[in-house]
């Protein structure tokens, strides 16, 4: 890694690569390996691997709440980084001792962005959470949050006990609807409110409000009398929904002007479906800190919020049931 080189484009949010049209695209995971239950490069075994994580971020936070549901506290540990994302990417505590936030235990780096040139000194993509980390080979083995979820699901059941092992959030004969509502789910809700967020362009930015908002609606005659998307049991595709969901308020509803309704007023479904998976499944709740949610957004992202000034609303961040 050259000292001189400017890494910014790989670690400043506010100078990432937007469409001809004013629109933003989101790059492509870079690290796409896969951990096996017995062999292979990557074996599943006992505190081998490490999980970086930002709270303030709805990709790594699905990792949060599944390495919860099934268990893998003591098999995979995990370090949170600082919320304040700045031109040097996520921080580590020793850089920025932000609430929640901890050191790098395995090298005392600085920022997340030594540990990708640890696993390539001449990685040229972004430096983005979650990483989930090999310990013995000193490497980075997935860095996709949608696939390190359904190695979280499988790949370690033989290390943990039977009813852990049981929790399946991506069952065989589910697996055709989750694939499909994760396609759209991702494309106009997730991305979508990115898309709204960083477009420099009204044409851009309308076009993406819009199917936010279509989505929502249809998401709120899926959930209208049910506790769960798919199938009446909570699956991967409720996680990747949630991690948007529970953001919209906070930050997406102000900061990414998504403000034709929020959700607490406007969709009373996913409001209820939502609230309940927080309030009464430790896996959800105990893996979101609105502080970190809300300070990265408003602090991190200068092109949208130069003056940093973190908003203190809504009140409450989430309703009680």
């Amino acid at each position: 890694m050259s000292a001189s080189k400017d890494h910014t484009l790989q670690s400043d949010i506010g100078k990432m690569t937007l469409e001809a049209d004013g629109s933003f695209k989101r790059a492509a995971s870079s690290f796409r390996n896969w951990i096996q239950s017995k062999d292979g490069q990557f074996p599943a075994e006992k505190d081998r691997y490490h999980l970086y994580v930002s709270y303030a971020c709805p990709w790594a936070t699905r990792t949060l709440i599944t390495r919860k549901l099934k268990g893998l506290e003591d098999i995979i540990p995990v370090t949170i980084v600082s919320p304040r994302m700045g031109e040097n990417g996520w921080p580590f505590a020793s850089a920025d001792p932000f609430p929640g936030a901890n050191v790098d235990p395995l090298y005392n780096s600085q920022h997340l962005k030594e540990l990708y040139f640890k696993a390539d000194p001449d990685y040229s993509g972004r430096f983005t959470v979650p990483v989930l980390w090999d310990k013995k080979q000193h490497t980075i083995v997935n860095n996709e949050s949608s696939e390190i979820i359904r190695i979280f699901n499988s790949s370690f059941n033989d290390l943990l006990p039977s009813a852990n092992a049981a929790v399946d959030i991506y069952p065989e004969e589910l697996r055709k609807e989750i694939d499909e509502v994760n396609s759209w789910v991702y494309d106009t809700v997730n991305n979508g409110v990115y898309k709204a967020g960083f477009a420099v362009s009204q044409e851009a930015y309308e076009k993406a409000v819009y199917s936010v908002f279509e989505s929502l609606d249809r998401l709120e005659e899926m959930l209208t009398g049910k506790d769960y998307l798919i199938g009446d049991r909570l699956t991967e595709a409720d996680i990747r929904l949630f991690v948007t969901i529970i953001r919209f308020d906070p930050v997406y509803h102000g900061h990414f002007k998504c403000n034709i309704r929020d959700i607490r007023h406007g969709y009373p479904a996913i409001n209820r479906w939502m609230k309940k998976l927080y309030w009464t499944n430790p896996a959800f709740q105990s893996t979101t800190n609105f502080q970190h949610i809300k300070v990265h957004y408003y602090w991190s992202q200068t092109k949208i919020n130069p003056t940093r000034v973190v908003a203190v609303g809504p009140n409450p961040d989430i309703e009680p049931m």
